[in-house]
């Protein structure tokens, strides 16, 4: 994979990546994340790698993570969560795997944000449950999120003004609308004409305007209704 080095000066102390990506669906190939990786060794730079996607993927069974090959004296933070595959979205549990070197600094972090200081009890019996007896429903989850890809796609496809390409990960479709300048004006006019929910692509940064995110964790009969729906703002 090409890095800058412009793009990264005396400034720079971390590289924060996130794959499988919110909102696009791209998932990073292991030979990248190795070249990634290589290139923040030299630099001493820090790795943030977001991962909280990596079971819902549609050709494998996880997507690559940094920590299958990383060195136990990297300059890796991995963070995960339980919210994704096991679908605990609003209970807000995770974990990060790191360095012993900040732990100090990462239990700071958290005593500060005193409405997080600690994961309660009945969350923590919840995570051991999805480990321990959870597989059924991830696989499940993935196979409802594929189904879902695929109607979804395949109808915001048939839409002449719609660009969109099956994600090869997580559970959103991020398509480009052409002839759409303002993507926040048209997210709003979405629900009020349509009742569909989405979000504009400019919410994800400025590169991102002219785009909308739509989630397709729903049943196939929801999202075909939000394609009949949505027929009259797209078409």
């Amino acid at each position: 994979m090409p890095l800058s080095h412009a793009a990264c000066d005396a400034r720079t102390r971390a590289i924060f990546v996130n794959s499988p990506n919110n909102p696009t669906g791209w998932t990073m190939k292991r030979a990248d994340q190795e070249a990634l990786l290589t290139f923040t060794r030299s630099r001493g730079l820090w790795l943030i790698a977001d991962e909280v996607y990596p079971r819902i993927v549609y050709d494998d069974r996880s997507a690559p993570s940094f920590l299958d090959f990383a060195e136990p004296e990297d300059g890796l933070i991995v963070v995960n969560s339980f919210s994704k595959a096991w679908a605990m979205t609003g209970w807000r549990l995770g974990w990060l795997i790191a360095p012993r070197q900040i732990q100090e600094i990462a239990d700071k972090v958290v005593e500060f944000k005193f409405n997080t200081s600690c994961a309660p009890p009945f969350l923590q019996h919840a995570a051991v449950t999805a480990l321990e007896y959870g597989e059924p429903f991830v696989a499940q989850m993935v196979q409802r999120c594929k189904e879902g890809r695929d109607v979804l796609v395949g109808g915001l496809a048939r839409f002449p003004r719609v660009r969109v390409s099956p994600p090869a990960g997580a559970f959103y479709a991020f398509c480009r609308l052409e002839g759409v300048l303002d993507s926040v004006a048209f997210a709003k006019e979405v629900p009020a004409q349509c009742k569909v929910g989405v979000a504009p692509g400019a919410a994800f940064g400025i590169g991102d305007e002219g785009h909308l995110r739509l989630c397709f964790a729903k049943a196939p009969s929801q999202l075909m209704t939000a394609l009949e729906r949505l027929a009259s703002l797209l078409a």
